[in-house]
């Protein structure tokens, strides 16, 4: 009988003429491995940092609404400690 990986291994794909390639080795395999976890490390930093970018952007545009609001009803905002308060005039 023949060994049916050296057979696999030497064959031409019949529909594309391309020749089959071997298997890769273990070390290209780890190398591999270790590229997708690097990159799913950076991946899930970046969404964290957008998380909290998007998160301070949200918190200034309300604490900007808010000011807005409190001089379009003809008061001003006075900083009381760490909060702001509208004061009406």
């Amino acid at each position: 009988m023949t060994d049916l990986n050296k057979l696999n291994n030497k064959h031409t794909d019949v529909d594309t003429g391309i020749a089959a390639k071997p298997a890769l080795d273990t070390t290209a395999d780890n190398v591999n491995h270790q590229q997708v976890s690097i990159k799913a490390w950076s991946q899930k930093l970046l969404v964290v940092i957008l998380c909290i970018a998007s998160f301070y952007g949200g918190w200034k545009s309300y604490e900007s609404n808010m000011v807005s609001e409190c001089t379009a009803n003809g008061g001003q905002m006075v900083a009381a400690q760490k909060t702001m308060m509208c004061q009406l005039s």
